[in-house]
């Protein structure tokens, strides 16, 4: 078939077959990515995970009150009783991108399912996007294959998933547009078309700052990238003002958001572009004034100076706050030989160092891909590949820049999966090329089986990874309940636990109440029960986290004490555990811990208030002693107590902790609602309750009895 047979003509447009393809395979893309984002609804349709619940809120008021009074809000319901400031703390970008959506395509339906179903709609066009990036870079076949790879990331899926209404997926399509536009731009033929697309990859690639700070990492490659433009291109009358209109554009609308403002001008993001633009403009009036056999060596010493000063300046600033540095968690992704001494950060799951088991099961056999891609750029200038050097030069920046910045954090793997996208793509479109060139001494045989038989080698090597092995596919890992449905522990389960206690925290405390909890769920009570709490999921004031986590471990009158000062009417207490019967059904029944909730986290609450863990755990690191089960807050509101240890490969027992022992426990609520103690349970979801063996999510409303009476 001729691929270029032209079935439409629209005036100056032909519509051909290619042009079919090209759209059959997006829509595939689309389709395909849409799908398995959308696994976890088949638990129940809700937002997935903790900060979507504070951007659903955040739209809400935006589409209540309008855009002026957003800017204006301190939301009282955060960090109690100081509120919180949001537009100077929040992903403003992504709240004012959802409402205007809704009220464009929202159609009147409930704002809520709208934000469940927007990560996965804008995660799924951004395979279309990432396409159009390829393709200027290496052509359709490279874009249409990055597409495919895109729709199955497992690293961009699972941030990307149903009800995932976070950072990533706008900030991704953000990302990926901006620099779209600028590669498209800096092609162009058209000056006045080349300004517009310039302008236009600054002001989105802002955007894509505010709806989420990990898009500093596309400065990353980008600064690096004006740094070898003067010695791969010769429009330098060109380069001399396109270069610095997409860098005052990025500037001057990062200064439109208060988060970024001057702190991203004058930080790390903003020196990344403005330093490698002014180099680039001097680097070019020095080639301009030197001779034709000079001038690229006089180019390369003043890059050289360039780097060595700026490598002092960047060392005497950090010292001296001359340059305005981002919180740790960035540094740490530009360096990740740092460590942190802050146990809050190292708490966070998807903080967690990156593994090479981690990364092979994120990317598998492209990373294979992406190294002979790699090896073929460096090879291409010898070869009939067109591509262009810059272009070849931006492509390994970037992938060896993802690559080397997702190596800190697990959620950053997002920038290690779009460097392999790329580049497996650019590596596999010229392979394709190579073995069915007419120039290429197999094709002369005219050998089709051969060439039937490479396709299909390379399609069963692409498609194994998404069946094997069965437990770790992409289909399997990404098909999980949304958090509140299971509290985020680690059974595969959906109760009603956690709307349920947060619907009877709202129907049955007064308005003006105040939620003391782990900051875990600060979103989810703020959000759902419509309660203020003393802290949440920004972690805005890791001051008052330690405090709580101090509260938790002090015993029940100090910590009593302690909520009266705070102001705190309730305390919320989630713990995750298993139930077993025995005697079939007729017995006491017993019960795991250590399923994910407050129960699991004690370990990270001693070390976030810097308590020594030999005295609330025994050699294990996970079981209670009798000192933490008797005399802290914790250990009195888990609705639990020690019955005995068991060993369970010997049958043995033991009233005792022993190495290699596990506590087993029965249910004890030690302040019910009927005694005048400092803390009355007055409230606990179903599960607790629950009358089979099988896994529990329970949820514990504490009242803070003010009417208690301390005993002399």
């Amino acid at each position: 078939m001729d691929f270029s047979q032209s079935l439409l003509s629209i005036g100056k447009f032909d519509l051909k077959f290619s042009h079919l393809l090209i759209i059959g395979i997006l829509a595939l893309s689309f389709s395909v990515s849409f799908l398995i984002r959308s696994q976890p609804a088949d638990f129940g349709w809700e937002l997935h995970e903790f900060d979507p619940f504070f951007n659903y809120r955040a739209t809400q008021f935006i589409v209540e009150n309008g855009i002026d009074e957003y800017f204006k809000w301190n939301d009282d319901l955060s960090w109690y009783p100081t509120g919180r400031n949001i537009s100077e703390t929040s992903q403003v970008m992504l709240h004012l991108t959802a409402a205007t959506t809704y009220w464009v395509f929202g159609g009147g339906g409930d704002l809520y399912d709208f934000t469940i179903l927007f990560p996965i709609i804008f995660g799924s066009l951004t395979c279309i996007v990432i396409f159009a990036l390829t393709r200027v870079i290496g052509g359709t076949t490279a874009g249409l294959l990055s597409a495919l790879f895109f729709s199955i990331s497992l690293p961009i899926i699972i941030r990307g998933q149903i009800g995932w209404f976070k950072s990533e997926p706008l900030g991704i399509f953000f990302g990926l547009l901006g620099v779209y536009l600028f590669l498209s731009g800096i092609y162009s033929k058209n000056n006045k078309i080349a300004l517009s697309k310039l302008v236009g990859a600054g002001i989105f690639i802002a955007f894509g700052l505010s709806a989420w700070g990990g898009n500093q990492f596309f400065i990353i490659p980008l600064g690096v990238f004006f740094l070898t433009l003067p010695f791969l291109r010769t429009d330098h009358r060109f380069l001399i003002w396109s270069i610095p209109v997409f860098t005052i554009s990025t500037l001057v609308t990062s200064l439109g958001f208060e988060r970024l403002g001057t702190d991203f001008v004058l930080g790390l993001g903003g020196v990344s572009l403005i330093v490698p633009t002014i180099f680039l403009v001097c680097c070019i009036a020095i080639q301009t004034k030197s001779n034709q056999n000079s001038k690229t060596r006089n180019g390369l010493f003043f890059l050289a100076a360039i780097i060595i000063i700026g490598s002092v300046f960047l060392i005497q600033s950090s010292d001296s706050n001359i340059i305005h540095l981002p919180s740790y968690r960035y540094l740490n992704a530009i360096n990740p030989f740092l460590t942190t001494t802050d146990p809050l950060v190292d708490s966070v799951a998807e903080h967690a160092t990156t593994s090479i088991q981690q990364s092979f099961l994120f990317h598998s056999i492209l990373m294979i891909f992406a190294g002979i891609g790699i090896w073929l750029l460096l090879k291409s200038t010898k070869r009939s590949i067109q591509i262009k050097n810059d272009m070849i030069s931006f492509s390994l920046i970037l992938g060896l820049s993802g690559v080397y910045i997702s190596s800190a954090f697990i959620r950053l793997e997002v920038f290690a999966s779009i460097s392999i996208i790329i580049l497996s793509s650019l590596g596999i479109s010229i392979l394709l090329k190579e073995f069915f060139s007419t120039k290429n001494e197999i094709n002369k045989l005219k050998n089709l089986s051969l060439k039937l038989s490479f396709v299909f080698g390379l399609a069963l090597l692409l498609i194994i990874p998404l069946f094997f092995p069965e437990n770790s596919t992409i289909f399997a890992l990404t098909d999980a309940p949304p958090t509140i449905l299971n509290g985020g522990t680690q059974f595969q389960i959906s109760h009603s636990d956690w709307n349920d206690s947060l619907e009877w925290i709202k129907n049955n405390t007064p308005e003006n109440s105040v939620i003391a909890s782990w900051w875990d769920y600060g979103y989810w009570i703020q959000t759902k029960a419509e309660r203020a709490t003393l802290t949440d999921n920004s972690t805005i004031d890791s001051i008052k986290i330690k405090n709580t986590a101090e509260i938790l471990l002090d015993t029940p009158i100090e910590s009593w004490k302690s909520l009266q000062e705070l102001g705190a009417d309730y305390f919320v207490i989630f713990v995750a555990a298993e139930r077993l019967s025995v005697n079939g059904g007729n017995g006491e029944p017993i019960y795991f811990l250590s399923g994910g909730g407050d129960e699991s986290k004690k370990q990270w609450f001693m070390r976030i208030a810097e308590k020594p863990l030999h005295d609330y755990l025994h050699t294990d690191g996970i079981s209670g002693t009798n000192y933490f089960w008797n005399d802290t807050l914790l250990g009195k509101m888990l609705p639990f107590s020690l019955a005995s240890y068991v060993n369970f490969q010997t049958n043995q027992q033991s009233f005792e902790y022993q190495h290699g022992y596990t506590g087993i426990y029965v249910k004890d609520i030690k302040f019910p609602n009927d005694e005048n103690g400092p803390f009355k349970l007055v409230y606990s979801s179903s599960s607790l309750d629950l009358g089979n063996g099988g896994p529990i999510t329970a949820v514990l409303v504490y009242e803070i009895n003010k009417d208690y009476v301390l005993q002399n």
